[in-house]
């Protein structure tokens, strides 16, 4: 009896080495106890939601082709440490209700690893708090939103914009009027919520108060309502304006220039940032958008000497085929291309958690914004700052000065409206980060 107990203990004892050995000889990665979600040997998955459709969809519904089309050109060229991007997209039509439902699709049964560049403030809103990414670690990169709100690291631990914020872009947009219409009649089209409160904010601290003669503020998708627009005009020609911002998204900008074209509404236009893009405006046609001043952080899309641009415009000539190469084309090739920066930073062997590490050191990534990345182990904040320039004959941004950018950066507080000394990194090679 013995004999028998003691004999299967040495045959066990060998089994127990020989699997010891084989283990050993093993690669690290099959010894992890799970995957990780949306990351495979050969794959990784990212997610978007954002109106593909609707009065809210006109140049967001861009972006994803241009990511896309960045995302493949860094796959033809061997991924990301041998993997390839994948990015699904869903449509949410700007609807709250349906971003959450989008959201929990993307994690649950496209299983991405991370969310890349959600479109809207009361779209991100409502996500974090019915699917609470933060908790569950789960990464929603470069946030489309300029609401202040989500540069709070602690409330928003997984998350990290990339849009200045509404209250920096009012505020810089406060000191450009002051200057250069000074004693002028000044009236506000705004976006009746969190985002049109920043920019309230803004205006209200853009070094003394902005004084505007009329205000008006629409409902979000409001804009897409036949008459609506043409009633925000008669007000605002009723109270004479002589200088007019529009603090809204691209639709909201492009029904209320329509309007204005209707009614021989012609004062000096100044448009945000996110609503700048109004490309199915013919200038021909409608003159009223020529001169109009807006405001990037990205060089201007027909500049001949940029190397970002430059890059970028021949990657969307291949892999983004009959697209042109616009704005929203270049917002899109951009986030893609820090996105992958992010990812290379993660590791060999990326995790959500690694790709959120990656960003602690994330202000050193380089871009082609003309204004500093400001990512770090205490900041999520994307860029800091805008150029003004105004829209040409053939509808797009160019800087006052040829080709020359005068940026300036604030925060969101009560900092200065200060000219930026940052110098932007060179473009990789081939347009590929190391």
């Amino acid at each position: 009896m013995i004999r028998t107990t003691r004999r299967k203990f040495l045959v066990a004892s060998a089994v127990m080495a020989a699997t010891a050995l084989s283990l050993s000889v093993m690669p690290a990665q099959a010894l992890s106890p799970r995957s990780e979600v949306g990351v495979t040997s050969t794959g990784i998955k990212l997610g978007i939601t954002l109106p593909m459709t609707g009065s809210a969809s006109f140049g967001y519904n861009q972006l994803p082709a241009a990511m896309k089309a960045y995302f493949d050109y860094v796959n033809a060229n061997g991924g990301v440490n041998g993997r390839k991007i994948s990015l699904v997209v869903k449509n949410d039509g700007y609807l709250p209700k349906q971003a959450i439902q989008n959201t929990q699709d993307l994690i649950a049964k496209d299983k991405v690893m991370a969310v890349i560049g959600a479109l809207g403030t009361a779209n991100n809103k409502a996500v974090a708090s019915a699917v609470n990414l933060g908790r569950r670690g789960i990464p929603s990169l470069f946030v489309n939103t300029g609401f202040s709100g989500f540069t709070d690291r602690k409330a928003f631990p997984t998350s990290s914009t990339i849009l200045p914020s509404y209250i920096m872009e009012a505020k810089l947009m406060g000191k450009f009027v002051k200057e250069t219409y000074p004693g002028k009649k000044v009236c506000l089209l705004y976006q009746d919520d969190d985002f049109g409160d920043d920019a309230l904010v803004g205006f209200d601290k853009s070094h003394g108060n902005l004084d505007f003669a009329v205000k008006v503020a629409y409902p979000s998708l409001s804009q897409g309502v036949a008459g609506v627009p043409d009633s925000w005009i008669s007000k605002f020609k009723a109270g004479g304006c002589e200088v007019q911002i529009v603090f809204g998204v691209a639709s909201a900008t492009l029904y209320t220039i329509l309007a204005a074209a209707k009614a021989q509404y012609a004062p000096k236009w100044i448009l945000g940032s996110v609503g700048a893009d109004i490309g199915s405006i013919n200038p021909a046609t409608v003159p009223y958008i020529i001169g109009a001043t807006s405001m990037s952080f990205l060089p201007s899309v027909v500049d001949p000497k940029d190397e970002y641009v430059t890059q970028f415009k021949e990657i969307n000539t291949k892999y983004n085929a009959g697209a042109k190469f616009n704005s929203w084309a270049l917002i899109g090739m951009n986030t893609a291309f820090i996105a992958v920066q992010a990812l290379k930073a993660a590791g060999k062997n990326p995790t959500r958690k690694s790709l959120l590490a990656a960003f602690d050191n994330g202000a050193s990534f380089p871009s082609a914004g003309l204004v500093p990345l400001n990512y770090s182990k205490t900041s999520n904040v994307g860029y800091n700052g805008y150029w003004f320039g105004t829209f040409n004959k053939t509808g797009d941004l160019v800087p006052n000065d040829t080709f020359t950018y005068t940026p300036y950066t604030t925060d969101s507080g009560t900092g200065d409206v200060v000219k930026t000394t940052y110098k932007r990194a060179a473009m990789p090679a081939k347009g590929l980060p190391n």
